[in-house]
């Protein structure tokens, strides 16, 4: 075993090549079309391991699987600043995805790879490559494990600046999260509700003491550029492996437009809460 972080290890053997499809920014359903589909070539071995870097064009929210539109959105104010609203296949909260301010990761990887963990174990392997890449921009970050009702998360200072949640088929992972660079909690929470107030003021107060960005704690300006190398470099020693650019298969860009077309783009189900269960996708809290 080989240590990746203090208290995470590395599953010897695990070092190799894995596709990195460079940042790139799509719209919310395109995102999660492309997810998807790497997943689906993943499980039937078209594809190596592969991490994805991207943003959101526009701005989005993205629902877990078992969210509540009605609970967690403002719609009409999402519809006002045009910002998309799309379900996710994973597990998780409601998150708001920044144009300008948001680095989103996804890594589809086979789980005997990663030496076969349970979730907890594949969360703790995959959040390495976040911890690291805070490191390398100047932050102290340790992953917090999360629980029933909260999915693992990166923290600086205490405070939160990258959510993750995963979504399995067969022994294939995706785990896709956040990696803030910059945040307007007030554009944030003008678009989320929370349960306990509708008082924007009091709740970007609250906000401020558990949320933070590469650029807060810093105190100075990061580039997206800056941030999206620390992100494959950051993988890279955690894990491990050496990444090379490639690009989506045919296979991965005609299931993703398929899956664009009839799923993600589509009210039906963006805006009916689905129950994530032991077949297809499985929540990995």
């Amino acid at each position: 075993m080989r240590l990746l972080a203090p208290g995470i290890l590395r599953p010897s053997g695990m070092a190799g090549e894995w596709r990195l499809l460079p940042l790139s920014a799509y719209d919310g359903p395109t995102n999660m079309a492309i997810d998807e589909a790497i997943l689906v070539a993943r499980s039937k071995g078209l594809v190596p391991n592969t991490l994805r870097l991207y943003r959101w064009d526009p701005s989005a929210v993205s629902l877990g699987m078992n969210r509540l539109v009605e609970e967690d959105v403002y719609v009409e104010a999402c519809r006002r600043l045009g910002i998309d609203i799309v379900r996710r296949p994973s597990g998780g909260g409601t998150v708001y995805h920044d144009r300008d301010g948001e680095i989103t990761y996804s890594v589809v990887a086979d789980a005997r790879s990663l030496g076969s963990p349970d979730v907890p174990g594949s969360y703790a392997i995959i959040c390495s490559g976040l911890v690291r890449a805070c490191e390398l921009l100047g932050l102290r970050a340790q992953m917090h494990p999360g629980g029933p009702r909260q999915c693992p998360n990166i923290l600086v200072g205490g405070k939160k600046i990258s959510g993750n949640a995963q979504a399995w088929r067969g022994r294939t992972i995706l785990q896709h999260g956040t990696f803030l660079v910059r945040v307007d909690l007030r554009l944030m929470f003008s678009v989320l509700k929370v349960p306990w107030s509708s008082d924007l003021d009091e709740i970007v107060r609250v906000a401020e003491r558990k949320i933070t960005s590469v650029e807060r704690e810093l105190g100075r300006r990061v580039s997206i550029q800056e941030a999206y190398e620390a992100l494959v470099r950051g993988f890279q020693e955690a894990l491990g492996i050496e990444l090379v650019e490639g690009e989506l298969t045919g296979f991965e860009r005609r299931l993703a437009e398929e899956l664009r077309r009839t799923k993600y783009g589509r009210d039906e189900w963006n805006f009916t809460r689905r129950t994530l269960s032991k077949g297809r996708f499985v929540c990995a809290i």
